[in-house]
């Protein structure tokens, strides 16, 4: 039986629930995917993602990931000797943080196969290029110079999903552009049409002007960063006193409990003592109350963190 409410849990958007929910009734086992750019380190914002197909996994379905390599290189990433390096690496990362028994699938394993170059070249007869170079702007490199390379980008993308016999397309909000170009291209091309299932992304460790992203490394921290790193990445970070943008928060909410079910806080007796909070809006009304002060909050996370991230420390070398 698929758990549906665990699908659900922690998502920004569905597209749509009435799809999803018709889906898990026909179908005993559905795909999703997530496809990733293999370009810098694994960090927090990425194990957003990858705690929610672990979660999907848990609820019953199967879960491909691809490594796009091919994708990687057309958004001008790096060069296909480092992206291949970097594959092993991101595989090697996911592995260590729980998707033990998802499908790992390469881009360059398939997307120069004839039939799907022709579904590609298809796709670029449907697509403006206003379009195509819309639904590029939250993910391309320079968009101000976008490359022609771009441009195909999200064609692949869509011809990635018919491909890899997707139900079900997974991706943070900086996907969606590329997912209603999808829902809305597939049919035409005589597949059907994918739900649309968008995790949050994580505020910048400085504030919610922007997200944690691998091209800044200010903004975030790496999935492999030492336990002297992340405390004090943690104890620097934004955290304001309110719900909005507070990236300390939604490490709780998204990655904390998610994973440990719980956050033990240490502090001096006269500061309150030990506390243990069982749930993330039992901890969020504390925080909220000003009942527990910033900087505890911080070094409970920290800790957390490390304790969470200990395997890939053990395991990977980048």
């Amino acid at each position: 039986m698929v758990n549906i409410d665990l699908i659900k849990r922690n998502t920004e958007e569905i597209v749509t629930d009435d799809e999803l929910s018709l889906l898990l009734k026909e179908k005993k086992s559905p795909v999703t995917y997530c496809g990733y750019e293999v370009s810098g380190p694994v960090h927090l914002g990425t194990l957003v993602a990858i705690s929610k197909q672990i979660d999907f996994q848990k609820a019953g379905l199967k879960v491909k990931v691809l490594f796009a390599d091919v994708h990687t290189y057309l958004n001008r990433k790096g060069s296909e000797k480092w992206i291949d390096e970097m594959v092993e690496y991101w595989k090697n990362s996911f592995i260590a943080l729980g998707l033990k028994r998802a499908e790992f699938i390469r881009g360059i394993d398939f997307e120069f196969d004839k039939d799907y170059i022709h579904d590609v070249l298809n796709l670029g007869l449907l697509t403006t290029l206003k379009r195509a170079s819309r639904s590029m702007q939250e993910i391309a490199r320079d968009p101000e110079h976008a490359r022609v390379s771009q441009m195909i980008y999200p064609l692949m993308q869509v011809a990635d999903m018919k491909y890899l016999d997707v139900d079900i397309a997974h991706g943070g909000m900086e996907q969606r552009k590329i997912h209603m170009l999808a829902r809305e291209l597939l049919p035409e091309m005589g597949y059907k049409k994918p739900i649309c299932i968008h995790t949050p992304l994580l505020s910048s460790l400085q504030g919610p002007q922007e997200k944690m992203s691998s091209s800044k490394p200010e903004t975030m921290i790496p999935v492999d960063d030492e336990p002297e790193k992340i405390r004090e990445k943690v104890s620097r970070a934004f955290c304001p006193p309110e719900k909005e943008g507070n990236p300390i928060l939604q490490i709780c909410e998204y990655l904390i409990f998610p994973r440990l079910g719980k956050l033990e806080v240490k502090r001096k007796e006269k500061f309150g003592g030990d506390i243990t909070f069982n749930s993330y809006l039992e901890l969020e009304g504390k925080y909220l109350e000003k009942r527990l002060h910033a900087m505890d909050l911080k070094n409970s996370v920290a800790e957390a963190l490390i304790e969470i991230l200990e395997p890939v420390r053990e395991k990977v070398e980048k």
